[in-house]
């Protein structure tokens, strides 16, 4: 790692960054990788806040399949540092565009008071999983209460399985998740159920159990049920929750990105965001994206965004070479 002052005055000195990169997990350390492989100056900062923290396994990553999160991006960061790659541990305040002809270049000023300067910026700060405030459920979060069954439904497979009725998607998720089990409850919860999604969760075979829940029950480090309301006890091994996700787009916000029809960061396919020279890749513009997901979208923004770099280097290439040779000022004749 060279999280280090001198290792960012140097960069400075040398007229900045390529690219910066705002977040170092799968998407962050992607982009930064394939960049760093095009001899870009890269630095990558990262608050060492992933999302999938509370897991202890990351599941369907060709190769990495049950690999512990951390250690992933621990392989990853180690990679960059033989490429040349700045990492930082530190915290982004604000992006503050640099005026200038063509595209403006960057300032990324950081918490502890430096400032870097990047010709684009990549903002792959990620998101968080807003959960309901019910007793018991967050400090299972990521072990035995759980939100895709990509990731983690092999892994509880034909168990008592429950899933909580907190969002419009959760009859959708009640009925893909009787894909890994015969055993699936829909707990009715805070969700109104029309006659047709009864209709179809009963013929597939999906239970429905009405009442608000009010407790997950844990025993010896398990989760062993949902206790409702009125006192009755819905027993499961795992529970199953939609939450809300909440991009960390506030830097992009500030730079002036527009939102699409679902109120999210609009990007195109390769993550350039409507703002030149700002580009978002990972959960930030897609909660969708799974890790390997995630990894994909980074390594293709980095080879777009290095064919941007690359067009605005030949742009000042024509400049310098078409520019008129700089007139020499006559020095005074020495006085007689």
């Amino acid at each position: 790692m060279s999280d280090t002052h001198s290792d960012v005055r140097v960069r400075a000195a040398e007229g900045g960054y390529d690219v910066v990169v705002v977040g170092g997990g799968a998407a962050g350390l992607s982009t930064a990788l394939v960049l760093a492989r095009a001899c870009r100056r890269v630095a990558v900062v990262d608050a060492g806040q992933p999302r999938n923290a509370p897991a202890a396994h990351l599941r369907g990553f060709l190769t990495r399949d049950g690999l512990p999160p951390g250690e992933l991006l621990a392989a990853g960061r180690a990679e960059l540092t033989g490429y040349g790659v700045d990492l930082l541990d530190d915290r982004v305040d604000r992006i503050v565009p640099v005026p200038g002809a063509g595209v403006p270049d960057f300032d990324v000023r950081l918490a502890d008071g430096r400032t870097l300067r990047a010709r684009r910026v990549v903002v792959a700060t990620g998101l968080r999983d807003g959960l309901p405030e019910l007793p018991g459920l967050a400090a299972r979060w990521g072990r035995d209460v759980l939100h895709c069954p990509y990731c983690h439904g092999y892994e509880v497979r034909d168990r008592p399985l429950g899933v909580l009725g907190t969002h419009p998607g959760s009859v959708g998720q009640a009925l893909l998740i009787r894909q890994w089990s015969a055993d699936v409850v829909l707990l009715a919860h805070t969700l109104d159920l029309s006659a047709d999604d009864r209709a179809r969760l009963t013929a597939r075979g999906v239970r429905i159990v009405e009442g608000e829940a009010s407790l997950v029950l844990v025993t010896d480090d398990r989760l062993r049920g949902v206790e409702l309301a009125d006192g009755a006890v819905v027993p499961c091994e795992a529970l199953f929750l939609v939450p809300r996700f909440e991009p960390r787009d506030t830097l992009l916000s500030g730079l002036g990105c527009e939102r699409d029809a679902q109120g999210r960061i609009g990007t195109d396919r390769e993550g350039r965001t409507g703002v030149p020279g700002v580009w978002a890749v990972g959960n930030v513009a897609d909660p969708r994206a799974q890790v390997v997901t995630a990894a994909g979208a980074g390594s293709a923004a980095a080879v777009a965004l290095n064919h941007d770099l690359v067009d605005e280097d030949v742009e000042r290439a024509l400049a310098a070479a078409t520019a008129p040779p700089a007139t020499a000022v006559p020095t005074a004749a020495p006085a007689r």
